[in-house]
C-alpha cells in the first residue's frame, strides 16, 4: 500500500526501527504492508515535544489514534500527524487575574489550560497554544479572550461559547471580526455575533483567479458559502445555486497533479476521510462543466 506521512512538525520518522527521513507539511512516500504491523515513530526536531508513535496495521486503518487522521485516496492512504504533546510536563502558572468575583489562571501543563474559579464552580477549560498570551475582559454573557490571531467567549459558568481565529475588529454588545479562510483566492469573512451566536457576515476576495486557478477558486469558494458564479459559463451560472448539494458535504481541498482536476475530501467516520475527485471543462475562460471521476 502506497502510505504519505504529513506531519504539522518537522519529524525525523523512523519506521521498524529504521530511519526514514524527515516529515513535515509536503508529502513523503513509502510502502508499507499494514499485515507486516510495522512500529512508526515520529520524532519533532525542535526536541519541544514528544515523539508519536503507532502501529501501521489493519486496525490503525480503520480507527486512528486522536493524533492521526486518515486520507484514503486514489493512490493509497495519506496520514496526517498532529497534536504533539510537550516533553516538559511541568506546571506553569502563566497568567492570573481577577474580574470582579471571578477568578482567571492561565496555566501550561504540556497542553494550554484556562481555570476559571467564581460563584458558580471551579471550570477548566483546555485552549489553542495562540491563546498563552490572551487578555481577560468582562462582558455580559460573561468572558472574552482575545488573542493575537484568534479570540474566544466564555460564559460565567465556563462554557466556551465561542472560538475562532480572526483579528477582533470590535468588542461591544456585538462582536465583530475579520475571519481568515486561507484560500487561494485570500477570502475573509466579516463576521458578528451576539451572546456567542453568529448573526451577520459577509465574504470577500482578496485576489482573483486565473484560468490555471479556476477550478480550486470555484470548489473553495462552494465550500465557505462565496458566490461561485464568476467562474461559471452562462449555462452553469443559472444551476449555482444546486452546487453545494451536488457536490455533498465535503469538508476541504486537496490539490492533484492537474489544475482542472481536485480532490474533494468527504469524512467517513471520526478521523477518517475519503478524497473523490472532480474534474472541470473550461470554454472561453468559464467552467463549463463538473463531473465526478
Amino acid at each position: 500500500m502506497r502510505v504519505c506521512f504529513l506531519s504539522e512538525k518537522l519529524c525525523a520518522l523512523k519506521i521498524g526501527g529504521a530511519y526514514l527521513g524527515f516529515v513535515d507539511g509536503f508529502e513523503r512516500t513509502t510502502e508499507l504492508d499494514p499485515k507486516d504491523g510495522l512500529f512508526c515513530e515520529l520524532s519533532p526536531c525542535d526536541g519541544e515535544f514528544l515523539p508519536l508513535c503507532f502501529r501501521f496495521d489493519e486496525a490503525f486503518l480503520l480507527s486512528p489514534p486522536p493524533q492521526a487522521e486518515l486520507y484514503y485516496t486514489e493512490q493509497g492512504v495519506a496520514v496526517y500527524l498532529s497534536g504533539f504533546l510537550r516533553a516538559d510536563q511541568t506546571l506553569r502558572v502563566l497568567k492570573q487575574e481577577r474580574l470582579g468575583g471571578s477568578l482567571f489562571t492561565l496555566t501550561r501543563q504540556g497542553k494550554l489550560q484556562l481555570a476559571l474559579d467564581n460563584e458558580t464552580g471551579f471550570h477548566l477549560t483546555e485552549l489553542p497554544d495562540c491563546f498563552e498570551t490572551c487578555t481577560f475582559s468582562a462582558r455580559r454573557e460573561g468572558f472574552l479572550l482575545t488573542a493575537p490571531t484568534a479570540f474566544a467567549l466564555l460564559s460565567h459558568s465556563g462554557e466556551l461559547l465561542l472560538l475562532n481565529e480572526g483579528t477582533l475588529l470590535e468588542s461591544g454588545e456585538t462582536l465583530k471580526a475579520e475571519v481568515p479562510f486561507h484560500d487561494s483566492l485570500g477570502h475573509t469573512a466579516l463576521c458578528e455575533w451576539r451572546e456567542g451566536k453568529l448573526v451577520n457576515c459577509s465574504i470577500r476576495a482578496a485576489g482573483e483567479p486565473t484560468p490555471a486557478t479556476f477550478a480550486l477558486a470555484l470548489f473553495e469558494s462552494a465550500l465557505i458559502g462565496a458566490d461561485v458564479r464568476p467562474f461559471l459559463s452562462d449555462a452553469l451560472a443559472q444551476k449555482a445555486g444546486s452546487l453545494k448539494e451536488y457536490l455533498g458535504d465535503f469538508r476541504s481541498i486537496v490539490l492533484t497533479d492537474s489544475p482542472e482536476k481536485v480532490g474533494l475530501v468527504y469524512p467517513r467516520k471520526e478521523r477518517v476521510f475519503d478524497v473523490r475527485y472532480y474534474s472541470v471543462e473550461l470554454s472561453d475562460g468559464k467552467i463549463s462543466n463538473i463531473k465526478p471521476l
